[in-house]
């Protein structure tokens, strides 16, 4: 008999290159334009845009946050920072892939920043849990910003310095936040694309600490 405690005990631990499933070599087919902003999900993209990758707990509910904010073109939910090519949601949630749960951003820098999709990350969740968010219990609820040039490597590891100190003042716990090059994003079922605009009654795990990161 498995228990459940050690079930949870696997599903905190990130399993090894060795460990971890073998995933397809065929992508997953998502559909043609975002459900939201009827912009290409695929692209071709505007010559104005640049790409972000944050995981902040469950996806759905972090999508709908990043779409809704003011500049942002696209959005794409998928996997990321594992060892696992293309794998499925079951095979994520199985722990045994190494990925986040994360979104890819497409934001246009003519009407938007990095800076400012950092904030919307930090104020949307609590960082302090390590591999979970909330009641969402597993590696790929683990808090990640995966950047896609220098300076946004920069900008993720000045923020989380910023807030860091913000979470002393209110007597919050470290941050536990990857920051990172980004790897391989892997995107996700068609299914789940938007979900919560398909869905608006689904489940939406998001939820910061009330602390907010300073302009």
């Amino acid at each position: 008999m498995v228990l459940r405690s050690e079930i949870l005990v696997h599903k905190n631990e990130l399993p090894t290159a060795q460990q971890a499933l073998p995933g397809r070599e065929a992508p997953m087919t998502v559909p043609e334009k975002h459900f939201v902003k009827d912009a290409y999900m695929l692209g071709p993209f505007p010559g104005t845009v640049d790409f972000a990758i944050f995981g902040l707990g469950c996806f759905w509910g972090a999508e709908r946050r990043l779409w809704q904010q003011e500049g942002v073109h696209s959005s794409a939910v998928g996997y990321a920072g594992g060892y696992t090519p293309h794998p499925t949601y079951e095979e994520v949630c199985s722990g045994l892939t190494g990925h986040s749960e994360v979104v890819l951003v497409v934001y246009d820098t003519e009407q938007t920043t990095y800076e400012a999709l950092l904030k919307v990350f930090w104020e949307s969740h609590d960082p302090t849990q390590g591999m979970r968010q909330g009641g969402d219990i597993g590696t790929q609820y683990r808090s990640v910003i995966y950047c896609t040039n220098e300076a946004q490597l920069k900008a993720a590891e000045a923020s989380k310095q910023a807030f860091q100190a913000e979470l002393d003042k209110a007597g919050l716990g470290p941050i536990t936040t990857e920051v990172a090059e980004a790897p391989t994003f892997y995107y996700a079922e068609a299914y789940h694309q938007q979900y919560l605009a398909k869905n608006p009654q689904g489940y939406c795990g998001i939820g910061g600490t009330g602390v907010c990161l300073p302009a």
